[in-house]
């Protein structure tokens, strides 16, 4: 439902509901963001079990306190290079949206950074890239000094497909 004034979802502009507290973590040389309440906690590295027949950034599925969860590799989604997990690489726990309401998926980073604030006026729209490509899952460009955080939309970074598959191996 789209509300007068409401430019997140009038799709209008970008409005004040990317401004606020994202946790920043890192990928290769990038630094992206995840809005905080988003976030349920960060554990460090922990074994997985492997689910048979799944993409190659589902790494499988964890045992937090007796809750099963799915864990996927950040890197992999995103198409980048596969890397050896060290001392600062860690897994949020995230919320998002499901088919059947909310569910709770790790995911891997190379390093968490800090929680930043981040202002509507530092938030730039995601550049078109003149093709056509998948954005919808970036809610926007931060900018932070000289760099440039890419803000992401977690319930929109896995597809329908990739949260059914999910749900099934949780």
């Amino acid at each position: 439902m789209t509300r007068p004034g409401n430019t997140e979802l009038d799709g209008q502009g970008l409005g004040g509901m990317k401004e606020g507290k994202y946790l920043t973590f890192h990928l290769a040389e990038e630094e992206f963001g995840i809005g905080i309440l988003k976030v349920k906690e960060i554990i460090g590295m922990m074994p997985f079990t492997p689910i048979p027949r799944t993409p190659e950034f589902v790494k499988g599925v964890i045992n937090l306190r007796g809750k099963v969860i799915p864990v996927i590799d950040l890197r992999l989604k995103f198409g980048m290079d596969s890397i050896p997990y060290d001392d600062r690489t860690c897994i949020v726990v995230a919320q998002v949206r499901a088919v059947e309401g909310t569910t709770s998926i790790g995911i891997v980073v190379d390093a968490v950074n800090e929680v930043a604030n981040v202002k509507a006026e530092d938030v730039e729209p995601t550049p078109s890239f003149g093709i056509s490509l998948d954005t919808a899952y970036i809610l926007g460009m931060a900018k932070s000094g000289e760099a440039v955080r890419i803000l992401l939309d977690i319930d929109r970074v896995l597809g329908e497909d990739d949260m059914a598959l999910l749900s099934q191996a949780a």
